[in-house]
């Protein structure tokens, strides 16, 4: 089953036989003598690529699932002895996985030397299970999933520029007003460009129109320090800039979006020990305020 899956995920008998330790006949006849024992064939073979069959599908997806219960078990069996091992695969957005996760790494691993990380940092939202991730960092508001989230920390959205662009392009006083402004954009924002917020007359959605749109929340900072723009951030990238006064809260009164910071992981029976140990590690970590409110 473990050569079948690797054979799938390289695409050919070549490339796993230095990882499975075998040579190219030995992984042909594990597959081939897994197709007899079955019954059925598992792969369409070409001179060019593999493709699985229908019945080949099905039978892919379970053993990749046996084989995850299977490592789950032998890693809670090992955790007994007070030896927790193997490789935990994370996902985090990019930013935050630079400024409050990068220096984290380190002390887990000098906890737990026996626990290896491969850190994957992009800003898309990925598909834990497809993607094969043990566990996933996101700032959001969280809606109904099949995944199960342990909150680490909240970020507030702040609307935000320099003094120097305030003072030449003047203050808004509504959200309204940002129709009127320069505006550098988040792209992968949820709302979009209908920012949210909540003033004294209640709720209200400003209209923007982004004159630079970016999948970079630290381009739209660099954006307002240069007196670009006013952007809309939130406070684990531009708290600093607030506090030191190179940037100032926009409309104060008027308040966006708050957002959790929530460690993500499938749904599953149990939990292996690695990624509860990584976990319990977070929400340690991030108890103490790591940015300005």
């Amino acid at each position: 089953m473990q050569t079948f899956v690797a054979v799938v995920e390289a695409g050919n008998f070549v490339k796993v036989t230095d990882s499975l330790g075998l040579s190219k006949a030995a992984v042909s006849r594990h597959v081939g003598n897994l197709e007899a024992r079955l019954g059925v064939r598992l792969l369409h073979r070409t001179t060019r690529r593999l493709a699985l069959t229908e019945e080949g599908e099905v039978f892919y997806a379970r053993c990749k699932q046996l084989l995850s219960e299977l490592e789950e078990s032998e890693a809670e069996v090992s955790s007994r002895s007070g030896h927790a091992q193997g490789q935990v695969r994370i996902n985090a957005p990019v930013t935050f996985g630079n400024l409050h996760l990068a220096e984290l790494w380190g002390a887990f691993r000098e906890r737990h030397p026996q626990i290896t990380l491969d850190v994957t940092l992009s800003d898309r939202v990925v598909d834990l299970v497809e993607e094969g991730y043990d566990l996933a960092v996101r700032i959001a508001q969280l809606s109904s999933s099949t995944l199960i989230s342990r909150k680490l920390s909240s970020t507030r959205m702040v609307l935000c520029a320099s003094p120097e662009y305030l003072t030449r392009q003047g203050k808004p006083t509504h959200p309204s007003d940002l129709a009127h402004h320069a505006v550098w954009a988040y792209s992968y924002f949820a709302p979009g460009d209908e920012w949210p917020f909540d003033g004294p007359e209640g709720p209200v959605t400003a209209r923007i129109r982004p004159v630079v749109r970016t999948n970079s929340g630290d381009t739209c900072r660099v954006g307002a320090l240069q007196h670009q723009a006013i952007v809309l951030q939130p406070s684990f990238i531009v708290g600093p800039d607030l506090d030191a006064g190179r940037l100032v809260e926009v409309m104060p009164d008027y308040r966006s979006i708050e957002l959790g910071v929530y460690a993500l992981y499938p749904t599953r029976k149990h939990v292996s020990p690695k990624v509860r140990l990584l976990i319990d590690f977070l929400v340690t970590a991030f108890t103490t305020p790591r940015w300005p409110a």
